[in-house]
């Protein structure tokens, strides 16, 4: 090749590369220009061709929590399902599809094989359209069924090829069922077609709990319609409530099985603690197509006429104004009528004759009306004021939506009539909720201090606590000490000597009054036979630690309070007071005081301490594998050590350890720990050997 042709070829060669570079640079030089200079305009013609939907991206509800951690109400992710048969082979569809019939009707156990072939290919070949969205079944499946689903003959191919679509809905669950479920509340859903909180606490604490919803878009890429977002929801926060799951199952089947027993309409029962006003358990049934259910709170809005539970109210009345003193004999007579203007009121069971005012109070007499009558009929305001100052006029203000206001009628108002002050006395012409009456009796328990029912104790978010609320104080105290102790023995007696003497026990003193009221029945008035029994009272009475409430309607086997409502608060409170005893009694081995006080704790840290105090020890050999120990002393002499097992899968027993040790031990066992106090522990809020959930809070108390 002669020299010519090759410098021909290579500037040839040349001039080609300079080509392509430069034709290079310019698509880059043009692509600048389309991203930068014209970019805005290509976006919002892409954006205009692209369908492009706004959407709200929905928060996780928060959890509503019992005292101890467990879970009232949560949402819980369930799936329905929907099968787009355009989207599978056809050779793959005619091939399976009797095989995905079978594994449907298999799971399902609503319809035979060729009820769901029949289903599956009149989706495929349906006229004018396949049915690309068919609904595979009307249940919605939760996530370990939907696992097993997805492993079905086609299903298994997925979305594009295998044409199975899942729509994810949360549904709201309640893991211990019906326990307290009016109380917790339920959602519905709203004209904005919003599932929102509408009773308990749901209703209550829906700002703190729905969260706030994130914002996104909803934009066609590929075929199929993809969320994209642009701002993150927020999740609801989770709500601590005072209520004890094992307290509340106790109340509730001790409230069910009085019911069925009875035949009464519906009943109420609550449980309180004294000191702080928490609410451990709240139970209201009432009988629904042969079973009885939770369909109304009505320990707060079932108001109605109390009966004779409202005497304590009255008695304190006459001991404040120095009417009477407990010991004064008073003759009631013997035919057990009083004449009121024309009204004649009787006792239940005949006259009475002489008795101390304290047996007046014992055996639940009408007597007392007489004594109202005649020290307040010319001024009936100052006996009506006496309740006003206590309170009784008032709603307690608990959380919960709903709470009715109590009627407690004035002097000379609508209404008020010739007899209406003795029939108040005794629990007539007025109206009062179940909680408003256990309040009050729980105020008795306290001192004499009411305290606002607590039903909620802490808002969380992820953990941390970001609300408290504590233990409130409602008003001074309902009444003076003196007349307090006189009204605290006289409850004590209606039980060791009264219309309660069927429920005393000589393990525990129980304190109380029975209540027994007729029914208005509309304008039949009281002739209808309809009945309210109720007994209210406390426990242990000498150092009371829970108030409690029973109330039961229109029992139609036995009426009385006595037999109807009194052994439903005998139960609760036996199984509660052993509970109580196991979690806040003494330290598994007995303190001998002739040796100084050891704490309970951890083996090593005793071994040093007694090896510089040149003490012996007992009872632990090198051989024991034990890390925690709890003392005793030997015949005085020695310490004795005996092995504590600790396990941190459960609630570990902290009872008589030091903060440091009780610390320690809790925290490695996934706890959030309160401390009151100092010294050694001597009470845990949560019981020893109890699941709880990691994260759960504790709360312990040394002295």
């Amino acid at each position: 090749m002669s020299m010519a042709i090759k410098d021909d070829i290579t500037w040839r060669t040349i001039i080609i590369y300079v080509f392509i570079v430069l034709f290079g640079c310019l698509i880059l030089i043009k692509a600048g220009i389309v991203m930068t200079v014209q970019g805005e305009k290509w976006r919002k013609m892409a954006a205009a061709n692209v369908p492009v939907k706004p959407v709200a991206i929905e928060p996780n509800r928060g959890d509503i929590w019992a005292a101890d951690g467990r879970i009232l109400a949560t949402s819980v992710p369930y799936y329905e399902l929907r099968f787009d048969p355009i989207a599978v082979d056809k050779k793959v569809f005619n091939a399976e599809v009797d095989s995905l019939a079978l594994c449907l009707s298999q799971f399902f156990k609503d319809g035979s094989k060729a009820y769901y072939k029949e289903k599956l290919v009149g989706a495929r070949n349906r006229k004018p359209r396949p049915d690309r969205y068919l609904l595979i079944n009307r249940r919605r499946v939760n996530h370990k069924e939907l696992k097993k689903i997805r492993q079905f003959p086609i299903f298994r191919l997925g979305k594009n090829r295998g044409g199975f679509q899942v729509i994810v809905y949360n549904e709201r669950l309640q893991p211990h069922v019906n326990l307290a479920s009016r109380t917790i509340g339920y959602l519905n859903e709203s004209e904005s077609g919003v599932r929102e909180g509408r009773v308990g606490l749901e209703a209550a604490f829906e700002n703190q709990l729905k969260g706030e919803a994130g914002q996104g878009i909803k934009r066609m890429m590929s075929g199929t319609w993809m969320i994209l977002p642009q701002e993150e929801p927020e999740d609801g926060y989770d709500v601590v409530t005072t209520i004890d799951v094992d307290y509340q199952d106790i109340v509730q089947h001790a409230l069910k099985a009085q019911l069925e027993k009875s035949g009464a309409t519906n009943g109420t029962a609550i449980l309180m603690e004294v000191e702080s006003g928490d609410i451990k358990a709240i139970a209201n049934l009432a009988k629904k197509d042969g079973t009885y259910v939770e369909n109304q709170n009505f320990a707060i809005s079932g108001a109605g006429e109390p009966g004779s539970v409202i005497k304590a109210a009255t008695i304190i009345a006459l001991l404040e104004d120095g009417c009477v003193s407990p010991e004064d004999t008073i003759d009631l007579g013997s035919s057990g009528r009083y004449n009121f203007k024309g009204s004649v009121l009787s006792e239940s069971h005949g006259g009475l004759g002489k008795v101390t005012v304290k047996q007046m109070m014992e055996k639940s007499s009408n007597g007392i009306a007489k004594l109202v009558y005649d020290y307040y009929k010319d001024r009936p305001e100052k006996f009506v004021n006496r309740w006003y100052a206590m309170g009784l006029n008032k709603k307690t203000g608990i959380c919960l939506p709903g709470e009715v206001d109590p009627y407690i009628k004035y002097p000379k108002e609508k209404g008020w009539s010739g007899i209406s002050l003795p029939w108040m006395s005794i629990g007539y012409e007025l109206k009062i909720t179940p909680l408003q009456l256990l309040s009050f009796y729980n105020a008795i328990a306290n001192g004499g201090q009411r305290m606002k029912p607590r039903l909620v104790k802490e808002i969380r978010k992820r953990g941390e606590v970001i609300e408290s609320f504590d233990p409130e104080e409602v008003g001074g105290r309902i009444c003076s000490r003196k007349t307090l102790h006189e009204v605290q023995d006289m409850l004590e007696g209606v039980v060791e000597n009264g219309t309660a003497r069927n429920i005393y026990t000589s393990k525990y003193r129980i304190a109380g009054k029975t209540g027994t009221a007729r029914m208005a029945d509309g304008a039949g008035g009281y002739s209808g036979g309809r009945y309210r029994a109720s007994f209210v009272g406390y426990f242990p009475a000498d150092h009371p630690l829970y108030s409690c409430i029973v109330v039961i309607d229109n029992p139609t086997n036995g009426y009385y309070a006595t037999t109807v409502s009194a052994p439903v608060f005998r139960e609760i409170a036996d199984k509660v007071y052993s509970m109580a005893y196991v979690q806040y009694g003494e330290s598994e081995y007995e303190v001998d005081k002739s040796l100084p006080v050891c704490k309970n704790g951890l083996r090593e840290d005793f071994r040093t301490i007694f090896d510089d105090l040149d003490m012996e020890l007992d009872g632990i050999r090198d051989t024991d594998e034990a890390d925690w120990v709890v003392t005793a002393s030997n015949e005085g002499e020695h310490v004795l050590l005996k092995p504590r097992s600790i396990s941190y899968a459960s609630v570990p027993n902290v009872m008589g350890m030091g903060l440091r040790d009780a610390l320690y031990v809790l925290e490695n066992s996934g706890l959030k720990v309160g401390v009151v106090g100092a010294g050694m522990v001597r009470k845990q809020s949560l019981r020893a050997g109890s699941e709880v959930r990691k994260g759960s809070y504790i709360q312990i108390e040394l002295r």
